[in-house]
């Protein structure tokens, strides 16, 4: 009788019988894909490059009840278990290297009442997909800045996005979810029912069970005013304080972006990034200050459907690309700090890369630091430090400069960093992961121990139980 390699949770090997496989695949509503399968490993891929990973086993979900058989399995049989939603993790956490890959990515089902104002979605929905159905009521929540992004990564672990400003994070806009636990139960989770999940899933939710839906509460949106103002380097310390000074006192119905990057021309270039969602009359008179301290190389911004705005960083940030990643979260820019990311920012290592910062404000920095797992509830900017390229000969060269830039920056920026930032804990150390977490750990590792005793989602920015 034949069998599979496949590796167990304590990092090592174990053979499974054919035979109890295919057992698994029969009861799926799904498809299990092995190594060699068609389809194999177009499903493996994820959105960065970088992460070329194995699985032993692909379990392509196609409901709860297929999560639920997935999980039994694997504790049945001790497999290390990764999960997947939309695949946009700069580090590739979704996919187990010789384990199994529990895949939500078809689980796409999306239902909408417009009269309550809120929408149940399941976990494989991308940003595109879930604003594209939401648009058609009028309705938007806040979710993220790129329209391949999974929507249950994303919001699991905060969720900036355009709106964040005037409705709050992603995390913020979850009304209930449907959980299954790391022993197969599936739970409802919401204010009144298992509320120390509900707490939890609002920013550390990876480490706690697999969300297969939401249900998120939404919010008018009609066409917003935005886009990108670029200028040239050489006016950057005037463009880096102009951006801080209108960031820290525009309205909620602003949120902002800046990114040093290279330029259509290949030179060096600051870019300012905004989304006004409200009037836009009174949108072109807030994002003034922004387009016309000083002559722009290209002004971008204008009227446009939200839908438009989800596809502002699309071209720049595609599938396939190799990424890196390092972040820290930064309160405001200091002339320290704004000369720290000109000097990166003149010398970027390939003319795809890039340094981002992006706004947390308003109805975002209201909620109370304690309410969610998420903690980071004052004003700030969350810095990507993301080069990027497209040729694998360059990836050691980006990596070093990514590391580089990084450690640069630690002067001037804070110890907290956002969860869904972080590139990879191992590598930057479990300090990291509590640094995601700040005040709210200590409380997460006693809901990690309720809910995954052993930690059998160790596939995450892992919380040790």
């Amino acid at each position: 009788m034949s069998e599979q390699r496949i590796r167990t949770i304590d990092g090592k090997e174990r053979g499974l019988d054919d035979a109890v496989i295919d057992k698994f695949a029969s009861g799926l509503r799904g498809q299990l894909l092995r190594r060699g399968d068609p389809g194999y490993d177009a499903a493996r891929k994820v959105w960065n490059g970088m992460v070329d990973k194995r699985p032993a086993l692909i379990a392509r979900c196609a409901g709860t009840s297929d999560v639920v058989d997935a999980v039994r399995f694997a504790r049945e049989h001790d497999l290390l278990v990764s999960v997947r939603g939309g695949g946009h993790n700069y580090a590739g956490k979704s996919v187990s290297d010789g384990g199994l890959m529990i895949d939500l990515g078809s689980m796409k089902g999306i239902q909408i009442d417009p009269a309550r104002r809120t929408v149940q979605a399941q976990a494989g929905l991308r940003l595109g997909e879930f604003d594209r159905e939401t648009q058609a009521f009028g309705l938007a929540t806040t979710l993220g800045v790129n329209t391949d992004t999974g929507i249950a990564g994303l919001t699991l672990g905060g969720g900036y996005g355009w709106l964040d400003g005037k409705y709050g994070l992603a995390c913020d806009n979850v009304l209930s979810a449907v959980v299954v636990t790391a022993d197969g139960r599936v739970l409802t989770v919401n204010a009144d029912e298992n509320d120390d999940l509900y707490w939890g899933i609002r920013g550390a939710g990876a480490n706690l069970g697999i969300v297969t839906s939401f249900e998120y509460r939404l919010h008018p949106v009609g066409p917003v005013l935005g886009g990108m103002v670029i200028y040239p380097i050489s006016k950057g310390r005037d463009v880096l304080r102009c951006f801080d000074d209108f960031s820290s006192t525009c309205p909620d119905e602003v949120s902002t972006a800046a990114l040093l990057l290279t330029a259509p021309d290949g030179n060096p270039a600051v870019a300012l990034a905004a989304c006004y969602t409200g009037s836009l009359e009174q949108g072109e008179r807030v994002l003034k200050p922004l387009r016309t301290f000083a002559q722009p190389l290209a002004d971008l911004i204008a009227p446009q459907p939200y839908t438009q705005i989800q596809t502002l960083f699309d071209e720049a940030w595609p599938p396939g690309r190799r990424y890196y990643n390092k972040s820290s979260i930064i309160r405001r820019l200091s002339d320290p700090a704004i000369n720290l990311l000109l000097t990166y920012g003149r010398a970027l290592p390939t003319a795809l890369s890039a340094i981002a910062l992006q706004q947390l404000h308003g109805a975002a920095s209201r909620v109370g630091a304690g309410d969610t797992a998420f903690p980071h509830r004052y004003d700030h900017y969350s810095i990507y430090v993301h080069p990027a390229t497209d040729d694998a000969g360059e990836s050691e060269k980006i990596v070093r400069w990514g590391r580089e830039c990084w450690d640069a920056l630690q002067p001037v920026v804070e110890r907290a960093v956002y969860v869904n930032a972080l590139e990879d804990a191992l590598a930057e150390g479990e300090g990291r992961v509590r640094d995601a977490y700040g005040p709210n750990y200590a409380r997460l590792v006693t809901i990690k121990k309720k809910y995954d005793p052993t930690n059998f989602f160790t596939s995450n920015q892992n919380i040790k139980g």
